[in-house]
């Protein structure tokens, strides 16, 4: 009877741990997206799309001087998008203007703050905004990964975007490289 149960209970671990790998793999979305905008808007966000992944490298190591500089360099090329190049109706052009705007005064309070951990928290707030609008304008020609924390954030969890699936962590930097997975990935013409 204890063969038994032992033999369920393996069973449902390897059966839940390919669940999760499932899962996780149903996440990534293999499909190319079209970026239909102007080419000098796409050039302007990945000025800033570079400046957020150097940001991104600053959280890892926990270089404030790093993270301070890449912030106020990714303010700048957000702040200079060229907005008006996009041929979209003006409900979406205003949310895409409000979600620029929005993370301009993120990335402001981050070089504000001097504690890593409040830094990391307005971190995940741009991170948040970067990728709905990176849905919304698309990034010519690129991939991004969205990557996940769990435990980031006090257990709240935190994401990040990543041109890469190369696991680094700007939540806990090279103390909990396992504590990354790719949850999406929006890859564009």
């Amino acid at each position: 009877m204890r063969f038994i149960a032992a033999a369920l209970l393996v069973v449902s671990i390897a059966a839940c741990q390919s669940s999760d790998k499932k899962e996780t793999e149903d996440k990534v979305d293999n499909s190319v997206l079209q970026a239909p905008y102007a080419t000098v808007f796409y050039d302007s966000l990945q000025l800033a799309m570079e400046s957020y992944y150097s940001l991104t490298e600053g959280l890892t190591q926990a270089n404030i001087t790093y993270i301070d500089r890449y912030s106020g360099e990714m303010k700048l090329h957000l702040d200079s998008l060229p907005l008006q190049s996009l041929q979209m109706d003006s409900g979406r052009l205003a949310n895409v203007r409000n979600q620029v705007t929005s993370m301009s005064a993120e990335l402001s309070g981050l070089i504000g703050e001097k504690g890593i951990e409040e830094k990391r928290a307005a971190f995940d707030m741009v991170s948040g905004l970067l990728f709905d609008l990176i849905k919304v304008t698309g990034l010519k020609g690129k991939t991004v990964y969205r990557q996940y924390c769990p435990m980031a954030l006090k257990d709240a969890g935190g994401f990040w975007l990543s041109k890469s699936n190369k696991k680094m962590n700007p939540y806990f930097g090279n103390d909990m490289l396992g504590c990354v997975e790719v949850t999406d990935s929006l890859k564009f013409n």
